[in-house]
């Protein structure tokens, strides 16, 4: 794998990325790569796999995502926080998770790549307070749309969003939610992934 390569999945999306992304998802996939082997970070092992599971379906909410501050929940190896602070180094990134080892891997990349619009934060989400609001709170992996409501909504600045991403229409976890909310869900196709997703975005 090399640039030439992955910026032929990026020219698939339907925005412009920096000219520096390839560099630096190619520098992500080759340490991901090989902390996987030790720390067990995905189950997905190839590049190509981690490519379009990864990294497109992060970088595919790009134009969803608002800040100048947004707070990505349940981080885990990045995902979706660091492909979209490579894209978008005008906007803060806090990345949170509560597994050391996966935020260990997370700074790793950050100092590796200099990404200085990152923050990564070891704490479980009931835990962490933060210093100021966000203006978007991303989860891709974090919980059901009811907790990741509950525990999330704090965090957000007023007009601020909750954006949860999704695979197939999350039908039982809406039925969840209490009303009044009433989120609005977008169906979206990532690049060579066979795969539903969805977004549900909600305004606290």
């Amino acid at each position: 794998m090399n640039e030439a390569y992955i910026n032929t999945y990026l020219a698939k999306l339907q925005f412009d990325p920096p000219q520096a992304l390839a560099n630096k998802i190619l520098v992500y996939l080759e340490l991901l790569l090989k902390w996987n082997k030790a720390y067990n970070l995905t189950a997905i092992r190839s590049q190509d796999q981690m490519l379009s599971h990864h990294i497109l379906d992060s970088l595919i909410i790009a134009p969803y995502v608002f800040g100048p501050r947004i707070l990505d929940v349940g981080t885990g190896p990045g995902f979706p926080g660091l492909p979209l602070a490579m894209m978008m180094p005008e906007h803060h990134f806090v990345l949170l998770d509560s597994n050391s080892k996966k935020t260990r891997f997370v700074n790793q990349v950050v100092m590796e790549l200099n990404l200085e619009n990152v923050e990564v934060v070891t704490s479980r989400v009931e835990n962490y307070q933060p210093d100021q609001g966000v203006n978007t709170v991303v989860s891709r992996a974090f919980a059901g749309l009811d907790e990741f409501v509950q525990k999330t909504s704090r965090f957000c600045v007023k007009k601020g969003l909750l954006i949860a991403m999704k695979g197939r229409y999350p039908t039982d976890e809406l039925s969840s939610l209490d009303p009044p909310i009433n989120p609005e869900i977008v169906k979206i196709d990532v690049p060579d992934l066979d795969a539903e997703r969805h977004l549900v975005f909600i305004k606290p």
